[in-house]
């Protein structure tokens, strides 16, 4: 799947993309993703993660040296950041963060089938969440790449708010597209881990230590200040309204 554009339109470039000029043509062949990590990851698997996971059993990534750094590093010490090249072609990517063909709800679909709930929370809940799987979830089986955001334990309070009904749908979208949340692109198939060619690992900086958490408390911080607008408000759509 090569991406192309002639050469007299203005491009902007990105430090992780290898670039093939060829007649009037500009390729954009293979991307640099990265892998925080504690541990060395020469040859990754796809059942290595924690199956509960936003995506399932996937190697998750991301185009941010730096976002690699804080992951690696949350745990109070340094780690390592694992650099791969990717060679895209031929790998079908869904891309959770196109607003043109997908929404927050469609991303809340897939967490829903995977995250895991405190029991009180899921039994509450339990007709909703049903129903919002059956209405937008995705097969991810049909998938290589799964490109979303990020909702790792610290923010899965934000779409649990949602179901609730405490917050609006768009107020939702607001928060993880303007947040601190962050992308990631989870390699979730057999054909996408083959094409992951590790490249070298680098110890983080002690200055990543630390911010982690950092970013947590902002992201916090912006949505409680949201949490608390919405429930005085009545502006935006709720999950009742959805779900009729």
């Amino acid at each position: 799947m090569d991406i192309y554009a002639k050469k007299h339109i203005k491009l902007v470039l990105w430090y992780n993309i290898r670039l093939d000029f060829k007649e009037n043509f500009v390729y954009i062949r293979d991307m640099k993703f990265y892998h925080g990590s504690k541990e060395i990851v020469e040859t990754p698997f796809v059942h290595g993660s924690n199956p509960n996971n936003d995506y399932g059993p996937s190697f998750y990534t991301t185009l941010n040296f730096d976002d690699a750094c804080i992951w690696a590093s949350r745990n109070g010490s340094v780690g390592y950041v694992n650099e791969y090249e990717v060679n895209l072609d031929h790998l079908k990517i869904l891309d959770l963060t196109d607003k043109t063909k997908f929404s927050v709800l469609h991303w809340i679909a897939i967490l829903l089938q995977f995250r895991v709930f405190d029991h009180p929370f899921e039994r509450l809940h339990q007709g909703r969440i049903k129903k919002i799987i059956e209405k937008y979830s995705i097969n991810l089986d049909e998938y290589d790449v799964i490109k979303g955001y990020r909702a790792d334990d610290a923010y899965f309070r934000f779409p649990k708010e949602f179901i609730r009904g405490n917050i609006s749908v768009e107020l939702l979208e607001q928060v993880f597209s303007l947040g601190e949340l962050g992308v990631q692109y989870a390699f979730h198939s057999i054909k996408a881990i083959q094409h992951l060619k590790f490249k070298k690992a680098t110890l983080t900086n002690k200055k990543y230590v630390g911010q982690y958490f950092e970013q947590v408390k902002n992201a916090t911080t912006l949505f409680d200040r949201l949490l608390e607008q919405s429930i005085d408000s009545n502006e935006g759509t709720r999950i009742g309204e959805l779900l009729k």
